[in-house]
């Protein structure tokens, strides 16, 4: 299953990428300098293929990567996929994506079941050591005699069997001879230590079920505290990059590694995992608004998965932005979303074009304007980036307007449309409303106004002065487009802690310009003064436009100085 890849570890930088001296780039030195390892710096990025990938798994990522890319080393992908009944191909496929998407290519492509006869063979020598016996106690009894945190464990019934009745009882186990939980092999190390991970833990169980990769030749698998140091062993990882909740587990680490006698083990460093406010940070739960409809699949773009966050229409280098600069520390922290939506929104903004898209429309006639002339209006596609230059927009007599940018009767310092005001068109005319139209209900639907040809942008009008601008689409060749403003799955309620959000979508249809026409799935704009948005990489066609919102354009989070 392995797969070679040589094609280097980080992505290519479009600016110089910000110089980073962490903790573990500290300890990954000192070892340099020490001649610690006689191999190059091997780090790997190990997900459990048992769903999609989210934005904390974006920081482990991004930290393998360019660790090993920063000394020169490498970094493999694997899949620590040792527990059959949770696993499926479909998340090996997603997590290939998702990293390469971020910008990262890998060395080999692993899977830790391809280790199953080596990790069988270390058991064995285990229990050749005496170290490890196959144990009949079932999980209610093994709690029982594990003890707890102020009182120490008791040693099973069957620890002290001989190795000749382990060695063929364990040899059973692999033949199917038991049924799931009625036997386990366990390592026998300290049932009083303090550290519970260390209580005579257990390194492999019984499981008849199908492996994505291994099909039916296995019916025992290993425990992921005896896999994982074998598998960082097998690849020649040098410093074995975890979370935080890994902490307690390096003894266990060091022992399986120590006692199958592996030569320059691996060292295995924690960092503190990246919590966000506002996201879901669990597979299982993200799973679970899967399985329940509440989404409509992994890559819906109100999920903090990757996929999630591509659909959406996030940028890797925003995603990377992020992780740098939230930084790698010891200690467990929440992040504010602000910041992520920040790094979003500082990348877009130099690399978009702007569109007019009327989310709430009121139509404009405008009244002395010639009933059959059509004319272009020439708009710029972004104001702080001229290489993006400008763009032809038809203008006719009659327009949509957004109906936020009129009022009946104006509240002090409100500039835009009101009876009696002028305001100028963006890129077009001064336009004066006189009069204006509502329903049964009491809705204005549409305006008559006055415009002044004389006005017209780039005529090089310098009369009088008006304090409002407001966007608008024309009329007769506006495209209608389906809108989808999201808000965050979770929420804080009134005590501040967070709980699901109910309502988490707001679908509009409104009118865009004729060049979104061009538009194809992925792309991303701004929409002007309402946000950045992508066009929805499953749901648009050229049938229907679909945008997703990606951020607004203000944010009230600041960063720390």
């Amino acid at each position: 299953m392995a797969e070679e890849k040589k094609t280097g570890s980080g992505p290519e930088e479009e600016k110089p990428a910000r110089e980073s001296i962490n903790f573990i780039h500290s300890i990954i030195e000192r070892d340099i300098r020490d001649h610690v390892y006689d191999r190059e710096i091997t780090t790997r990025f190990p997900p459990e293929p048992n769903g999609y990938l989210h934005i904390g798994h974006a920081k482990s990522i991004c930290l393998n990567f360019t660790t090993a890319a920063k000394y020169g080393g490498k970094c493999n992908l694997r899949f620590d996929d040792t527990n059959p009944v949770k696993e499926d191909t479909e998340y090996v496929e997603s997590i290939k994506e998702d990293v390469k998407w971020l910008g990262f290519d890998w060395d080999e492509t692993r899977f830790a079941s391809d280790y199953f006869d080596t990790m069988y063979e270390c058991a064995l020598k285990l229990i050749r050591k005496g170290k490890a016996f196959v144990c009949g106690l079932n999980a209610d009894e093994m709690r029982e005699y594990r003890g707890t945190l102020t009182e120490p464990g008791k040693e099973s019934p069957y620890r002290n069997r001989s190795v000749e009745e382990n060695l063929r009882l364990f040899q059973e186990m692999k033949e199917g001879k038991y049924a799931d939980g009625e036997m386990v092999l366990r390592a026998k190390i300290d049932m009083s230590s303090p550290n519970m991970n260390m209580r005579d833990p257990v390194l492999y169980r019984i499981a008849h079920a199908e492996h994505h990769n291994t099909g039916t030749k296995w019916c025992v698998y290993p425990m992921y505290d005896f896999a994982h140091p074998i598998e960082d062993a097998i690849e020649g990882v040098t410093h074995s990059i975890c979370t935080m909740e890994f902490e307690d587990h390096r003894p266990l680490y060091d022992w399986v590694l120590r006692e199958t006698e592996w030569v320059q083990p691996p060292k295995q460093i924690e960092f503190a995992r990246l919590n966000v406010t506002n996201m879901l940070m669990s597979k299982r739960l993200l799973k679970k608004l899967v399985d329940e409809g509440k989404v409509d699949s992994w890559d819906d773009p109100r999920m903090p998965t990757i996929s999630g966050l591509r659909r959406r229409g996030y940028t890797p280098e925003a995603i990377r932005d992020f992780c740098e600069r939230i930084g790698v520390a010891k200690s467990n922290s929440t992040v504010d979303v602000g910041q992520l939506e920040s790094c979003i929104r500082e990348d877009l903004q130099p690399k978009v074009e702007s569109r007019n898209v009327i989310f709430d429309p009121i139509r404009v006639i405008l009244t002395n304007y010639p009933e059959d002339q059509t004319e272009e209006c020439e708009l710029e596609n972004n104001k702080e980036n001229e290489s993006l230059g400008t763009r032809r927009v038809p203008f006719s007599g009659e327009l949509y307007v957004e109906r936020e940018d009129f009022m009946e009767n104006p509240v002090k310092k409100y500039f835009r449309l009101f009876p009696g005001n002028e305001v100028r068109l963006k890129g077009a005319y001064f336009i004066t409303c006189n009069d204006f139209v509502k329903d049964a209900d009491g809705n204005v639907t549409e305006l008559y106004c006055t415009y002044d040809p004389e006005t017209r942008s780039g005529s090089g009008f310098e009369g009088r002065k008006v304090k409002g601008t407001i966007h608008w689409v024309d009329a007769k060749t506006a495209v209608p487009v389906t809108i989808r403003d999201f808000d965050y799955l979770l929420k804080a309620d009134e005590t501040g802690t967070e709980v699901e959000n109910p309502d988490t979508m707001t679908i509009r249809h409104g009118f865009a310009e004729p060049s979104i026409l061009q538009s194809e799935p992925g792309n991303r704009y701004q929409f002007f003064r309402h946000g950045y948005y992508a066009e929805d990489t499953k749901l648009s066609g050229p049938e229907e436009k679909v945008f997703n919102q990606i951020v607004g354009l203000k944010s009230s989070w600041k960063p720390k100085k």
